[in-house]
């Protein structure tokens, strides 16, 4: 009765999910054309107008913005992110905003631990979104959905000790260090003598030891694995992790410590190496992970560049047996020198892997994804806008050779039709195909970002929104195929 009183006043379709008490006030949230809203019913806590009563309790309209997000988080606290720990978790991102109560939908009740805040800075770039955005966009979205299971928050693939300040500030959880820049990745290509000369240049201050003692601490010397194998070090093996990962490390600590400084209460740091050119060796990771201990960093997951290729958008490229064997050496070093969780990055669509990860991994295994989410509102466009998703696909075509600069694809255009050569009813399934799929994963930023947002940004947020459950099926759908696979029986 009191839901259908409060639509009848304001106007809303009031989502039944988001209706919650706490203690003598109820909040909710609904919509009116493409607009939401979150209310109060009892008093302040919301910022807004007073809009009438309900029953003699006063009924406090507001619009769902910043400040409203932060009411929200401090009066009920499962609308705020929390730590995941070492529970078996997936990353969710999401570039528009929109796709939170999918990514809900999609994994609620599987047992995994859910990363619904997750952007990286290059993303929040190319999207012109903030930080605080890409939080309170989560916070919206499990209020609506009512989802209290508790979910993470994760700022992506940082780089620089500003970007830290920034998410501190937007009260993320998790904070992902992208060291990339400091992997000297020609080290697979160099000789001893080359990798020697290489190693004496090293910042030993930074790594708070000495040419002679760090070298002492691997050479010649042969670690354990837990529950089997070894990880033995020659001369040879340790230059190249030493020379490969040593400024990385250094650089990891850094942060790491400028991280402590910064956060005002308990965080978590992931350490990502996965987007180099080439593999981390099972050395090279005992090497990296060690020295981060050593040098009393603590983080709670690891993401290694694996054997393959983990292009962006499609499935894993590569041996199968072969990173079946390789991902059993990682997950030993991680077992040996942690535990922590192994990271699979660029794990959009990697349904040929996700058995044998959850099979090895055994629960200690953060899979993230992000691009897919995009195609996945794509696919809802490709159904309900077809007119505007043939004017993406085109623009899409045009811009891939310049946006793919930064990312792991291989995708050929000469495969990819243009939009006059395909009927409405086959749109969705170039969503399917390798080539397409990959040209429209790429080119999101440029996309969004067209016009000023314009072009095709706004068009395509305002159709989501006007066509919500739609997007939101096509979310549960694809995402729910990456959950199911992950799950451990």
């Amino acid at each position: 009765m009191q839901l259908r009183d409060i639509e009848e006043l304001t106007g809303l379709a009031v989502y039944e999910s988001a209706v919650v008490e706490s203690g003598a006030l109820t909040y909710f949230m609904g919509r009116r054309g493409v607009e939401k809203f979150v209310g109060m019913l009892g008093g302040g806590g919301v910022t807004g107008q007073k809009v009438g009563e309900v029953h003699g309790r006063p009924v406090v309209l507001g619009p769902t913005n910043h400040e409203n997000a932060e009411a929200v988080r401090a009066a009920l606290p499962w609308t705020a992110p929390r730590l995941t720990g070492l529970a078996e978790s997936i990353g969710l991102g999401d570039r528009l905003g929109l796709a939170t109560p999918g990514h809900i939908r999609a994994a609620r009740g599987s047992g995994l631990a859910c990363v619904l805040a997750q952007q990286s800075i290059r993303e929040m770039t190319r999207t012109h979104r903030t930080p605080q955005q890409v939080m309170d966009c989560a916070t919206w979205g499990v209020l609506q959905e009512g989802f209290r299971e508790g979910f993470g928050s994760d700022a992506d693939h940082l780089q620089r000790p500003e970007d830290i300040d920034l998410t501190v500030a937007a009260g993320f959880t998790m904070f992902t260090i992208d060291p990339r820049a400091h992997v000297e990745e020609e080290a697979d290509a160099l000789g001893r003598a080359a990798l020697a000369e290489k190693y004496a240049l090293l910042e030993f201050g930074a790594l708070e030891t000495s040419p002679g003692e760090l070298r002492r601490s691997y050479v010649g010397k042969s670690f354990p694995l837990n529950p089997a194998g070894r990880i033995e070090f020659d001369e040879e093996t340790f230059l190249r992790a030493a020379v490969k990962y040593g400024r990385a490390v250094a650089h990891v600590a850094r942060m790491f410590r400028h991280l402590a400084d910064a956060a005002p209460a308990e965080f978590e740091l992931e350490v990502s190496v996965d987007e180099t050119e080439t593999p981390t060796s099972p050395a090279e990771h005992y090497f990296f992970a060690a020295e981060l201990k050593r040098l009393r960093v603590r983080w709670i997951s690891l993401a290694p560049r694996f054997v393959g290729r983990f292009e962006k958008g499609v499935d894993y490229i590569g041996d199968l047996e072969q990173f079946r064997r390789s991902f059993a050496e990682h997950v030993a070093v991680m077992r040996t020198v942690g535990p922590y969780k192994i990271s699979v990055h660029s794990g959009s669509d990697k349904f040929s892997i996700y058995p044998i990860v959850a099979e090895l991994a055994e629960g200690l295994v953060h899979v993230k994804t992000a691009g897919t989410s995009y195609l996945a509102a794509l696919d809802a466009i490709a159904r309900i806008d077809p007119p505007l998703f043939r004017e993406v696909l085109d623009f899409a075509r045009g811009r891939y050779e310049t946006d793919r600069a930064t990312y792991h694809v291989s995708a050929d255009m000469a495969k990819v039709p243009t939009a006059a050569t395909v009927e409405d009813g086959a749109l969705p399934a170039l969503l399917k195909e390798f080539d397409a799929r990959q040209a429209l994963h790429v080119t999101f930023g440029s996309v969004l970002i067209a016009d000023g947002g314009e072009r095709f940004g706004a068009r395509i947020v305002k159709a989501l929104r006007e066509n919500e459950e739609a997007h939101y099926a096509s979310l549960e759908e694809h995402l729910g195929r990456h959950v199911a696979l992950l799950k451990r029986t």
